[in-house]
């Protein structure tokens, strides 16, 4: 059996356009963590392009906002010890597209925690295709309470 992913493990029911592994039409992006770092690889498919051969700018902004926000998560479950990962949200987040993305192949993702203070998490990402960064992400994700509109919706 293949190792499940944070998504597939913490939140199997989520239906996230970026992330939810219930979303069929979604882009089903698979975190995994790797010591310091969470990782992922996706594969665009056409429908992804903003013209052929080359990943939409949107699909991008996506895939670094659901991967980093996974990786806040994943943070704060262990700084506090808890056995599930809090409800994250997007605070702000930036991205760069440093160079075209080419969609032919899959796409690596990478992210990593550079500040954290309470339940607020700053994290840092890249999107990488062969072997090159073709974007940047740097994203505040903070931890909500019973209340917020999207409080386990995930």
């Amino acid at each position: 059996m293949s190792e499940l992913c944070l998504q597939e493990k913490y939140a199997p029911d989520n239906e996230c356009f970026g992330c939810g592994p219930a979303n069929k039409k979604g882009l089903r992006i698979r975190s995994f963590p790797r010591g310091d770092e969470v990782i992922a690889e996706w594969t665009p498919e056409s429908h992804h392009e903003a013209f052929p051969g080359m990943l939409n700018g949107g699909i991008i902004g996506s895939l670094l906002d659901c991967h980093c926000n996974w990786t806040a998560c994943w943070y704060l479950m262990n700084e506090s010890g808890a056995q599930k990962p809090p409800c994250t949200v997007t605070a702000d987040y930036s991205i760069r597209l440093l160079r075209p993305t080419p969609s032919r192949g899959p796409v690596s993702l990478r992210a990593w925690v550079v500040e954290s203070a309470g339940n607020k998490v700053v994290v840092d990402g890249e999107l990488l295709a062969d072997g090159k960064v073709c974007g940047t992400c740097r994203g505040t994700f903070v931890a909500v309470s019973e209340g917020h509109p999207a409080y386990h919706r995930w």
